[in-house]
């Protein structure tokens, strides 16, 4: 079985076009968005005398593994998790156990996992998650280990799913499976919506990007 090393230190992703021109990626501009709950929640911690720098940068390593854990299972592989503390390690298992209960009852046919794409015409790149066959629907699957599912999260996926579909890939279910990272969170699959709408936000945001990166 291949082993594969989850390292929590990753480069910056690079997106360019054929022509060698730079161009951000999707959270890079979806990060243009207001997020109240993250704001309220940052405050939250700061009155309870916690550096959320520390604490995001502590999450985002379980996110980090908890993605790479479930991209093992859907491609065979074992992982190698060395780097890790035994309590990141815990709380990504919960994530992986809220994984395999949504599996459970699901035939999947992997076709892309983590795998970056451009959009020549819009000029950004992402990098999508997971795409898949779920019950023999053709799935854009992207994983999340928050408290909850919020409208950015939405944003991002109408994004991803333009790049599947500019660069030849049907899609027909857009997904986000959310895998919490305690015991009691479970799983949350949410089926996206509006997404021709959330797209032209997505636009919109990528626009003001590229504007504040003149004023700069």
């Amino acid at each position: 079985m291949q082993i594969t090393k989850i390292n929590k230190t990753k480069a910056h992703t690079v997106y360019k076009l054929a022509n060698g021109t730079r161009v951000p990626g999707v959270t890079t501009i979806t990060g243009m968005l207001n997020k109240p709950a993250l704001i309220k929640w940052a405050n939250n911690l700061g009155l309870q005398g916690v550096d959320s720098t520390k604490y995001v940068d502590t999450l985002a390593d379980i996110g980090t593994l908890a993605h790479n854990l479930v991209e093992c299972d859907l491609i065979g592989a074992k992982p190698d998790i060395s780097e890790y503390s035994s309590k990141e390690i815990d709380l990504a298992e919960n994530s992986l156990l809220s994984y395999f209960e949504w599996k459970k009852d699901k035939e999947i046919e992997v076709y892309m996992i983590e795998k970056q794409l451009i959009s020549e015409l819009y000029q950004y790149g992402g990098q999508i998650d997971a795409y898949l066959k779920i019950n023999g629907v053709k799935t854009l699957l992207d994983l999340k280990t928050s408290k909850a599912i919020y409208s950015e999260m939405v944003t991002q996926v109408a994004a991803y799913r333009n790049l599947l579909r500019e660069n030849g890939h049907d899609v027909v279910d857009i997904c986000i499976l959310r895998i919490g990272r305690e015991k009691n969170e479970g799983f949350e699959y949410h089926k996206c919506g509006n997404l021709d709408l959330h797209f032209q936000k997505f636009i919109h945001c990528l626009a003001i990007y590229n504007i504040d990166k003149k004023l700069k």
